[in-house]
């Protein structure tokens, strides 16, 4: 007797920000972005009563950018990324609620922490309970992801799955050195997710900025002809920019010599300064959609050309430290944000709402206020900061008042994602 295979059930959550991570975790970020950039105002001008024998606030500020906002939207991206690479269907609904709500009240502990709060007197709990949570996140992310890859046996992702392994390491020594009261722990747990995350971004980055370009690019013309744009890519380059920038993080983390930090920050940006001319297209600057990646990745170069000065010219090493996140992580991610969530809701890539262009310019008002501005005139610094963190607050307001609707409403099409 033949047997008939009846469709499965089509997936539902019970609200549309449910459907797929980059939904819940976009807007997440977005509005974590905000929050956090205003308490660290307060918390850098010594407005808060922050425990700092317990956490440099430095720190404080380092770790929520990294393990709270980078990602969040690392999340957002991976578990819908790795829909689409492997076709298993990812966690949504519910499960993907209970992924969410462990990054949400690790972030909130970080809050309390940062105000002052305390639990029977001292502070120490809420870093406790944010470890947990934080760690939970990490875990189930990396574990979905794992189960999906080894499905369908696309090992080629296992080096993603390396780095959110890695990650997690990091945040455990970031917080084993807050419980152990060791400030250079806790500073080796922020930087290895930062250029962690960097990692990430250049492995991704290779994958998407050319794609997204060719398809952005590639339109029918007036005459009904399809223009065809194809970038050009190179398996030397992706191993050279792998190999030099592991080499760079591991000097400047572990082994700091101005030589070898020199020699391979300048590789990693050399790589990738050719890579990006492999990548250029005029036609980029009538899309902001794509300009705004390209010059993403342009700063990242340009903060790898300061991290190779530094040593030389004298200037702090915070400064090439906040070029490379604030091109890396900030432009990167709210570049990625405003085009993934257009495409994954349905809505078309090449008709983006009108406020992204002034998100990018006030990205690069970030980046110019913290980074550039201070070689030219230290006198300011405090100014130039001010400036840097309004701006950031100002682009992810525009954000959440141009994207967090589209996030939360069903596709128009009426497809689930």
């Amino acid at each position: 007797m033949q047997s008939i295979n009846l469709p499965s059930k089509p997936p539902s959550s019970p609200h549309p920000i449910l459907n797929l991570s980059f939904r819940i975790f976009f807007s997440g970020a977005a509005l974590f972005a905000i929050i956090t950039m205003a308490l660290w105002a307060f918390v850098f001008t010594g407005h808060t009563d922050i425990e700092a024998q317990v956490l440099n606030p430095l720190y404080w500020h380092g770790h929520e950018m990294i393990y709270g906002y980078a990602l969040a939207v690392v999340a957002g991206f991976l578990l819908t990324a790795v829909k689409t690479w492997t076709g298993v269907m990812m966690p949504h609904g519910y499960k993907l609620l209970a992924i969410f709500t462990c990054w949400l009240l690790a972030r909130l502990s970080w809050f309390a922490f940062g105000l002052g709060m305390t639990v029977s007197g001292s502070s120490v709990p809420l870093l406790h309970a944010a470890a947990i949570f934080d760690l939970l996140f990490i875990g189930s992310m990396a574990f979905v992801i794992f189960r999906a890859v080894w499905q369908v046996k696309q090992y080629k992702q296992m080096g993603i799955l390396a780095k959110l392994a890695l990650l997690t390491l990091g945040n455990g020594w970031c917080y084993w050195g807050i419980v152990n009261a060791d400030m250079s722990m806790t500073r080796v747990g922020i930087y290895l997710g930062f250029y962690l995350i960097i990692g990430l971004v250049l492995t991704i980055g290779r994958r998407v900025v050319p794609f997204f370009i060719e398809r952005g690019l590639s339109v029918t013309n007036a005459e009904g002809v399809k223009e065809i744009v194809t970038l050009r890519n190179s398996k030397v380059q992706d191993i050279a920019s792998l190999l030099f920038f592991l080499a760079f993080f591991i000097v400047d983390l572990f082994y700091p010599n101005k030589y070898l930090l020199t020699v391979t920050a300048l590789g990693v940006a050399v790589v990738n300064i050719v890579r990006l001319k492999g990548w250029y297209h005029r036609g980029i600057w009538q899309k902001p959609l794509l300009w705004s990646l390209y010059i993403a990745f342009l700063g990242m170069c340009l903060s790898f050309l300061l991290y190779a000065l530094q040593p030389w010219l004298g200037y702090a090493h915070s400064i090439a430290m906040h070029g490379l996140a604030i091109a890396g992580v900030g432009m990167m991610t709210v570049a990625m944000m405003t085009r993934v969530s257009l495409g994954h809701t349905g809505r078309s890539i090449h008709k983006p709402p009108k406020t992204v262009n002034m998100m990018y310019i006030l990205m690069v008002l970030v980046f110019m206020s913290r980074v550039l501005l201070p070689l030219a005139d230290m006198s300011h610094y405090l100014l130039w900061i001010m400036i840097a963190q309004g701006a950031w607050i100002a682009c992810f307001v525009l954000f959440c008042i141009s994207y967090l609707s589209m996030l939360a409403r069903p596709r128009p099409d009426g497809l689930f994602g």
